[in-house]
């Protein structure tokens, strides 16, 4: 009989911050095995825009991000990723939102990360297609990139697999673990098993398979989005477009000094602010348009009780709001979804060791595109003591 193979680190869950826990304990020489459940990864890593914006992170993460640009592009040039590095607008609407993208680009100056303001008219001759009546000037990141999540992860899946770095192994729901002296056995439903020396969970929203009694006593959530996909333009769209809502919500501008005194007049549109909508565009290489997206949270105690259904407000409030944004678009949709991450409403991330080897990371929230390489980095290093 041949010796069951034991592995330096089984990560559970091929998503963006499974998969970056993976590349980096592989690039460390260590013998990788990447689980998941599906026939593919098909959560929020997949269900996203596909903006890597460090620049709307707040102080205490926008190391991560940016580590994750550097990441991304050594590995561009290593598999020619669906990738494009036409950087990020903040488009501001109006006084207010003037102020903050002023006061950010301050901060940006003190860090060293890089930004340049732009008045109106520098701002719609670089993106023709946005309506004067809207911007008032804006923000212009040069180093941010736009991806495909779509096919983003499939093809780091692919390039790490082509190289050697991991085994994945799909179609394959972990069901319970165990661990005896200095090996953890995962357990599939399939009746498999694996052995490794540590193991990192990174089950993304899934709070039902593994130490569900764990995610009920936390203060995890599921937050659902929903977004729309335009149908093909002509017009031409360069890069991550974020509005004045975004301004609004974004972490990075939390921290600008008139942030609390203008928050404190409240949402310029309640239904909007109800919803948890911002607006933000993002043209694929096809020409179509990502557009949205919506807000709407519960405990992870709750998530039984989401409603999985499509609302249809949510989209005719993305295109009501577009066109005061953009003109000379098709407003189309191709096609529409939902997609679901989990987030933490106190910390940042959770991050524990549950039992001696065995770490759960999840509840990045929002960020995980673009934080994920970076931060994924960071804790391997942490766990092999680096």
């Amino acid at each position: 009989m041949i010796p069951q193979k034991k592995y330096d680190l089984i990560v559970v869950g091929a998503g963006i911050l499974g998969t970056f826990h993976a590349y980096h304990a592989a690039k460390k020489g260590l013998s990788v095995l990447v689980l998941e459940k599906s026939d593919q990864a098909r959560g929020a890593s997949v269900q996203n825009f596909g903006q890597v914006v460090p620049s709307g992170l707040d102080s205490d993460w926008q190391g991560y991000g940016r580590k994750s640009l550097a990441i991304y592009k050594e590995l561009n040039k290593r598999w020619n990723l669906d990738i494009d590095a036409s950087g990020s607008f903040y488009i501001a609407s109006n006084d207010e939102e003037m102020i903050l993208i002023n006061e950010l680009h301050t901060i940006n100056q003190e860090t060293g990360y890089l930004s340049e303001l732009l008045n109106a008219a520098e701002l719609t001759d670089r993106l023709p297609s946005l309506k004067k009546s809207y911007a008032k000037g804006g923000l212009f990141f040069p180093d941010e990139l736009s991806v495909n999540p779509r096919k983003l992860i499939h093809q780091i899946h692919h390039g790490m697999q082509a190289d050697g770095l991991a085994d994945f192994k799909f179609n394959s729901l972990v069901v319970s673990l165990s661990t005896q002296f200095d090996l953890s056995s995962v357990y599939l439903s399939n009746g498999k098993s694996y052995k490794g020396r540590k193991i990192i969970i990174c089950n993304g929203s899934d709070f039902q398979s593994l130490y569900p009694k764990i995610f009920v006593q936390s203060d995890l959530q599921t937050v659902k989005l929903q977004m729309l996909r335009l149908v093909h333009q002509e017009a031409v769209i360069k890069g991550n477009i974020l509005t004045g809502l975004s301004i609004r919500r974004y972490e990075s501008f939390r921290e600008c000094p008139s942030y609390n005194k203008i928050k404190a007049q409240g949402p310029l549109d309640k239904e909007l602010d109800d919803w948890g909508i911002h607006i933000l565009f993002k043209q694929e290489k096809d020409g179509s348009i990502i557009l949205g997206d919506s807000h709407e949270y519960l405990d992870a105690n709750q998530q039984e009780y989401f409603d999985n259904s499509l609302q249809s407000r949510p989209h005719e409030l993305f295109i009501r709001e577009g066109k005061k944004i953009m003109n000379g678009l098709q407003w189309e949709i191709d096609a529409s979804w939902a997609g679901y991450y989990s987030q933490c409403k106190q910390d940042k991330i959770f991050n524990q060791e549950i039992e001696p080897n065995i770490h759960v990371v999840t509840g990045i929230g929002g960020k995980g595109m673009t934080a994920s390489p970076g931060y994924a980095l960071e804790n391997i290093n942490r766990i092999y003591h680096d």
